[in-house]
């Protein structure tokens, strides 16, 4: 009898234990999904977002410092520092992302992955904030040209739309070193050269590449829409060719009436124009793009005529939109070679004294551009 009702109690047993078993498992359950997990880490942004906000971050800084300067400054420097001062803040509202704060200090940017195909001869990484700014004129057109350096090198990694802004801002802020350091008397800084490094154009020579950059075996046929063929790698050179032509020809006619030492000036510019558009038409055939017949000649406007100068400057200047394209569609050393034309077309539109703008090579109204947040007040210690 004994033995009967020890089994009667351990079978009684058994439904209670795995009632509590099972009520066990249900409380852990509930314990691990009500505890809040890890969260997960931010994805890291985009080399052509880092690049953006590097840019933006340091063209704040060196505006910061060129208000400075000119409250301290008089005369020549006075003007140049508050010219720097307009330029930056175009540059910065042009950086900004609608609806976003000043960055304090955003992270540097990184080299493009190896699978990318521009590479930087130089990592990027945005300039450290300085809490003591340039004091003089020629300290604040050095760090503009080093900024511009910087914005070079992001511009070669950087996807098109991107890298053709960061070398707009690049350009002038390198232009605009120069008349700072001008302003000061100082000599002008030892400005980038955005194609170092790269291969000249006989390197380039090889199997032709079409405007994706895949192996063609035949030159593509040229586009009925002519609209549609500027957007393309293919139409950007075209165009390139075209205005390097047309530049050769007014230099041409603008040299029967000069004289001096602006028909020196625009002798030494010729021989260059016409190397770049050899380079122009051999980059076409590397990349399989049609080249564009030479025309025997081009209409020049009686105002070029009657003014040569002046005309050559409207010329360059009508040049800075079409390297702006051929910087975004174009990658590698193709974009290099780009990059550094828009520097000479920036450059010798100065020279002849036409506006560039504070984004040469990019076609934008400021008015369009987002507002600049206010500062944030300083507490009070």
């Amino acid at each position: 009898m004994k033995d009967d009702t020890g089994e009667k109690r351990r079978r009684e047993l058994i439904p209670r234990v795995a009632l509590l078993a099972c009520l066990a498992l249900v409380v852990v359950s509930l314990g691990m999904a009500l505890r809040p997990g890890s969260p997960p880490e931010p994805a890291e942004p985009p080399f052509s977002e880092q690049a953006r906000s590097a840019a933006l971050t340091e063209t704040l800084r060196l505006r910061a410092a060129g208000e400075q300067l000119a409250r301290s400054t008089a005369g020549d420097e006075k003007a140049a520092a508050a010219g720097t001062v307009s330029l930056l803040t175009n540059q910065a509202r042009a950086l900004l992302v609608p609806g976003q704060s000043a960055p304090a200090s955003p992270p540097a940017p990184r080299s493009p992955s190896a699978g990318t195909s521009a590479s930087p001869s130089v990592s990027p990484t945005s300039s450290p904030a300085v809490a003591q700014p340039p004091a003089t004129a020629a300290a604040l057109a050095t760090e503009l040209a080093a900024s511009a350096s910087q914005r070079f090198a992001d511009a070669a990694g950087s996807d098109g739309g991107m890298a053709r802004l960061l070398a707009a801002v690049g350009t002038a802020q390198l232009l605009q070193a120069s008349s700072l350091a001008a302003a000061a008397g100082a000599p002008a800084p030892a400005g980038p050269d955005p194609g170092a490094g790269a291969p000249g154009v006989d390197g380039l020579s090889g199997a032709c590449q079409d405007a994706t950059g895949s192996p063609s075996s035949s030159p593509a046929e040229p586009s009925a829409d002519q609209d549609s063929a500027a957007a393309t790698l293919h139409g950007a050179l075209a165009a390139t060719v075209r205005t390097e032509l047309e530049a050769v020809y007014g230099y041409q006619v603008a040299l029967t009436r000069m004289d001096g030492a602006a028909a020196a000036s625009a002798s030494r510019q010729l021989t260059r124009h016409e190397a770049l558009a050899t380079d122009a038409e051999d980059l076409s055939r590397v990349h399989c793009a049609p080249v564009p017949p030479r025309e025997a000649g081009y209409t020049m406007t009686p105002e070029f005529l009657a003014s040569p100068a002046a005309g050559l400057g409207g010329l360059e200047a009508t040049a800075l939109p079409v390297y702006g394209d051929l910087v975004a569609l174009s990658e590698g050393p193709t974009r290099q070679w780009a990059i550094s034309g828009l520097v000479g077309t920036a450059r010798r539109s100065a020279l002849w004294g036409a506006e560039t703008g504070a984004l040469p090579g990019l076609a934008a109204d400021p008015q369009g551009f987002p507002e600049l947040p206010a500062p944030s007040p300083t507490p009070s210690p």
